[in-house]
């Protein structure tokens, strides 16, 4: 009785043994819910800030530029004193090139006179002829003078105004060599020309300084630029490919600039584009969008100009959007799939349809139902009907 019950327990633990030998062990894996939530599609970019306005301050004249103690990051107001510049001064003549300026005033001045001469000449022949004219016109109405006699009058008094504005011409020419004639000895003996104030445009701040200390400048050479840094704008260069997706008004956010995300929205796109080269040496078509920010200037006071942010603009969004991971989708053929946990706890390999995009969801159109759960990277131990189990 004894080893019949002995040979019975082994037998029904051998049979034990070859049953669960058969049994398919489940495989371990991560799963995630399907879930409604709200959803945005975003495109990622880089940008930079920059000014709205920008004034560049530079030298009206050549002269001196004397030191200038403003340094970048001081506040100016519209009139204050920015720079100082001594104007360039004429060099000093020597003995004999003073005496030949002074011949050269007296040369002027009996020009001008002699000039003076033929405009009078010249005023009295035009006034000869004049009344020439007017005499043989009547005669030519009584018969008592030719047509041609009055015609080489008109032609006679025409002359003479030419010949009287010529005169004229070259009375006001010689008057302006003379006072040019002057004005060189003039800049060279007299006090020097007074000290040239630039002053600021607009309030605001200096957000650049180029020169540092007293020296030459030359006319139209840069000094300083002032903007207002509460006034800052992005712009980012975007693929051509990506910007036809965008519109004015979309909103943004911007990010990773040093602080909390900013709000942000877009007011231009512009029209034109330009090649632009990769890090990878790829020639790429890119054009330019401009952001404004729309969060107060106090959450974002120490931005400056020409700061690199990362912006992601949204350019679709859903309140109510059935989405999963993206880690979960696969190629099938030409479709998208997904590993369906179902009842049996087996994976169900499940064609679907997708929507929205983002960096952490896809939205699903078909395929799935809200409370299902889907495999996360599934890998090549995974197939149509294979056991699972999920991880808490």
């Amino acid at each position: 009785m004894k080893k019949a019950l002995i040979l019975l327990l082994a037998t029904a633990l051998i049979a034990a043994l070859i049953w669960y030998a058969r049994q398919e062990p489940a495989q371990l894996v991560a799963a995630a819910p399907v879930r409604n939530a709200p959803l945005e599609e975003t495109l990622g970019v880089e940008g930079k800030t920059r000014l709205q306005a920008r004034y560049r301050i530079t030298a009206p004249v050549a002269g001196t530029l004397r030191r200038i103690t403003l340094q970048a990051g001081d506040s100016v107001q519209s009139g204050q004193t920015l720079a100082e510049i001594e104007p360039a001064q004429a060099a000093l003549l020597d003995t004999r090139s003073r005496e030949q300026a002074q011949a050269g005033i007296a040369e002027a001045e009996a020009a001008l006179t002699a000039a003076g001469e033929r405009r009078s000449a010249a005023a009295s022949a035009a006034e000869l002829a004049g009344k020439e004219r007017k005499r043989l016109q009547p005669l030519v109405k009584n018969g008592a003078a030719s047509r041609e006699q009055l015609d080489r009058a008109e032609a006679q008094e025409q002359n003479s105004q030419a010949g009287l504005r010529a005169a004229q011409a070259e009375e006001k020419a010689a008057a302006a060599r003379l006072e040019a004639a002057r004005a060189q000895l003039a800049a060279s003996t007299g006090a020097p020309p007074p000290t040239l104030v630039i002053r600021a445009p607009v309030s605001g701040k200096i957000i650049r300084r180029e020169l540092q200390s007293a020296q030459p400048v030359a006319a139209g050479q840069l000094l300083m630029e002032i903007g207002n840094p509460q006034q800052l704008e992005i712009e980012a260069d975007v693929l051509s490919a990506d910007a036809v997706r965008l519109a004015p008004n979309m909103p943004a956010r911007v990010l990773r600039w040093g602080g909390d995300p900013l709000h942000a929205h877009i007011t231009r796109i512009e029209p034109g584009g330009f090649t632009k080269t990769s890090a990878l040496g790829v020639e790429e078509q890119r054009t330019r969008v401009i952001l404004a920010i729309d969060s107060p200037p106090e959450h974002w006071q120490n931005l400056g100009d020409a700061y690199r942010v990362d912006l992601d603009i949204i350019t679709r969004h859903t309140e109510n959007a059935l989405q999963i991971p993206p880690g979960a989708l696969f190629r099938h053929g030409e479709n998208w799939a997904v590993y369906r946990i179902n009842a049996e706890n087996r994976a169900e390999r499940t064609d679907i349809q997708t929507g929205l995009k983002s960096d952490n969801a896809v939205q699903i159109t078909h395929g799935l139902a809200e409370g299902d759960s889907v495999i996360l990277q599934p890998d090549s131990h995974i197939t149509n009907g294979s056991k699972v189990k999920a991880k808490e």
